[in-house]
């Protein structure tokens, strides 16, 4: 089995954002899978390896000796330009990870523009150079990328997942009265990051948590990003929650929600949180445009609606609330086809494969 190394942040954190926990979930997978896994970090408390789970450690990236590992995959951009920093780029067994593929120019429904679009696509043309494979979420960001460097034959998809075991129903976290509740779990963004992908999430949130209540049903969020302009009239917003914490609130709802990030649809990127939510077997009402809705039909647990009608979307969460669903159809197609450990399979093939 192969000795990883996985890098991503270099800064203290928590497991509260999903690139956070996604970089986590795929480290443990590979563990399982047998590998030996090393989680490089920064953080102040790691002075030497921590022993995580079998197979699974955190290492101080400052003592880093990245040519005793057989791989080393990046997450995102940041995860790059961190191996980039520890002086990691001329490794010959490089997995990038992108969560968003870029392009030369501006694109429709990809929520990075002008200069932050123009930083990440400098680190793009780089990982094409050093990487010996590049991993994204779906099949519209395989073409992009070849569209842009022009080979296809390292490119991975590997698209988001959830945990095949999950937090058990406890205690009930929301406020005791008779609101329907419906749950939007997920980056709100900053505006420092993406501020137009802030803005269309919060503008959204404020007019479908004023639909909502008309019918008795309160909006409510949790997660990370700037949220100074969510109207608190409509949304209740809950902070930001360890990760382990939130599957309570996925339990105790009645809807889950998700939104698209962009104006119109969101070119190649795609939704984690509806992997969650159906994980949980709870029903899920999307806007269309994201690639993978198609998993609420697929799974037989919810609606996709047009997107932009947020007032046909509040209509559907109340029918979704009231309706009888096969919550257990829904839980184990989740299980069969998209968990982190079928994700890491992806990893596992390709790693093997080169070695031969």
């Amino acid at each position: 089995m192969a000795k990883i190394v996985t890098v991503y942040t270099a800064s203290d954190y928590e497991l509260i954002d999903m690139s956070y926990i996604r970089w986590h979930k795929i480290s443990e997978a590979l563990a399982r899978l047998g590998h030996h896994v090393d989680i490089a970090n920064k953080k102040s408390t790691i002075k030497s390896p921590v022993i995580i789970a079998e197979n699974l450690r955190m290492v101080p990236l400052s003592k880093i000796n990245w040519s005793a590992y057989d791989v080393v995959k990046t997450t995102y951009v940041e995860g790059f330009k961190t191996l980039e920093t520890y002086g990691g780029l001329d490794h010959p067994f490089i997995i990038s990870r992108l969560a968003t593929v870029l392009g030369p120019q501006d694109i429709k429904g990809i929520y990075f523009y002008g200069k932050r679009r123009e930083e990440r696509y400098f680190y793009e043309q780089k990982m094409a150079h050093t990487s010996k494979y590049i991993a994204v979420l779906n099949e519209s960001a395989k073409q992009l990328w070849i569209k842009c460097f022009g080979f296809s034959d390292n490119i991975l998809i590997v698209p988001g997942a959830v945990d095949r075991t999950i937090q058990p129903p406890r205690e009930d976290p929301y406020p005791k009265d008779h609101n329907t509740r419906c749950i939007f779990a997920g980056n709100l963004f900053t505006k420092n990051f993406a501020p137009e992908a802030n803005a269309v999430l919060i503008d959204k949130l404020n007019k479908l948590g004023r639909f909502l209540l008309r019918h008795g049903t309160r909006l409510y969020v949790i997660g990370p990003g700037d949220v100074e302009e969510l109207d608190r009239r409509y949304v209740s917003y809950l902070g930001v929650l360890p990760y382990e914490r939130t599957w309570d609130y996925l339990h105790f709802a009645h809807v889950g929600v998700e939104l698209v990030k962009g104006l119109s649809s969101m070119h190649h990127n795609e939704s984690t949180k509806i992997y969650h939510y159906l994980r949980a077997g709870l029903p899920v009402i999307s806007e269309a445009g994201l690639p993978n809705a198609s998993l609420i039909t697929e799974s037989r647990l919810g609606f996709v609606v047009e997107n932009g009608n947020l007032e046909l979307m509040a209509h559907k969460i109340v029918e979704a609330a009231n309706k009888h669903w096969d919550r257990d159809y829904a839980i184990n197609y989740i299980l069969k086809h998209h968990t982190w450990d079928k994700r890491a399979e992806v990893y596992d093939k390709t790693i093997k494969e080169s070695s031969v």
